[in-house]
């Protein structure tokens, strides 16, 4: 196989590859190497290109025809705007028509792996943190009621309101955990059902207006006069409640005391629900990670109010699942707008 010959099929790959002569020079880089190196590269040392210990001293070993025993698991990250973490995989090409042979080197994208299982981690240390801490205390007082607060009534009266709500707590969280496992099951199928958003969200405000009016905060609904064509979309109306439950719930909680939860729809080429609140509105570094299981603007007044840290990732995962899209706007001391926007019936394209 001529070198023309070999480009043409190493080109038809996804994989970054590069083969190497005796010398270490790159005589030949496929189409995906060429993008990610430059298009110079071919006629380089293949140590300008990565200068990694073990890559080259594998690829030496390799061409000195030394290929007995497992390939070492070689890792390299490339910085960019996006840092790539490549495995190195490196193997004596079978060659006829050359003196020498040659080396064939590809690079395996294997970021995804590792982000995969950091995230794996650090939701199993979450999850752990997040529980552990109610079933300390759930111990720790009811080691107090078997012992010095036995026959103390007010302590007892006390400690079985805390325990009850650390028992509340950790069911939330289970519940969330639950939720959040079957949406990320599902997110690749879309729903087939239809659902009328206006109806929904009449239905969650119904639900919330008791928590919101217990603490002085109200919820005004404005919606246009529009058919029920209009604001229908296809969707799931069990994850579409609890899409808007959360938004509005966090609304409620994070708002100002005695303020205003503005909600209101609009179509376009979109259904666009907006839920606004006067609270004390997000920092633009947190922004970016509202949605990520168990990130917290301020851990303690969430917990402080029953927050599991789950709730904008599930909101995620539904609108992900509808094919929409989920845009935060907030202003520091004026308060923050939750933006949904889902595709219509007429313009939504399977």
């Amino acid at each position: 196989m001529n070198l023309s010959e070999r480009r043409s099929l190493l080109d038809a790959l996804n994989e970054p590859i590069l083969l190497v002569d005796q010398s270490r020079e790159i005589i030949l880089a496929n189409r995906a190497a060429q993008d990610l190196f430059g298009r110079q590269i071919e006629g380089l040392d293949f140590s300008r290109t990565i200068r990694h210990p073990s890559a080259l001293q594998h690829l030496d070993r390799v061409l000195a025809g030394n290929t007995i025993g497992p390939e070492p698991n070689i890792v390299f990250q490339m910085s960019g705007p996006i840092p790539t973490t490549y495995k190195i995989s490196v193997s004596q090409l079978e060659n006829h028509t050359e003196p020498a042979p040659l080396v064939l080197i590809s690079l395996t994208d294997i970021s995804h792996i590792l982000e995969a299982e950091q995230m794996r981690s650090d939701f199993v240390a979450n999850v752990s943190h997040e529980l552990r801490s109610p079933l300390t205390a759930l111990t720790g007082f009811i080691e107090t009621l078997k012992g010095a607060a036995k026959d103390d009534p007010k302590a007892r009266a006390r400690f079985l309101d805390i325990m009850e709500r650390e028992a509340s707590r950790m069911s939330r969280l289970i519940s969330d955990l639950l939720s959040l496992s079957t949406l990320e099951t599902n997110e690749r199928i879309r729903p087939v059902s239809r659902a009328n958003v206006p109806e929904i969200i009449a239905r969650v405000i119904a639900t919330l207006s008791p928590q919101a009016e217990a603490i002085g905060k109200t919820i005004t609904f404005t919606a246009p006069d529009l058919s029920e064509a209009d604001c229908t979309i296809i969707g799931d109306e069990d994850e579409l409640i609890q899409l808007f439950h959360n938004l509005v719930e966090n609304a409620i909680k994070y708002g100002r005391a005695k303020s205003e939860i503005n909600i209101s729809i609009k179509t376009d080429k979109n259904l666009t629900v907006s839920v606004k609140d006067q609270g004390e509105g997000i920092a633009p570094e947190h922004i970016l990670r509202l949605t990520e299981r168990f990130y917290r603007v301020d851990s303690g007044r969430s917990r402080e109010k029953g927050g599991t840290g789950l709730g904008l990732a599930i909101v995620k995962h539904i609108i992900n699942r509808h094919r929409g899209k989920l845009i935060v706007e907030s202003v520091v001391g004026e308060g923050s707008n939750f933006i949904v926007q889902l595709p219509l019936i007429n313009n939504d394209t399977p």
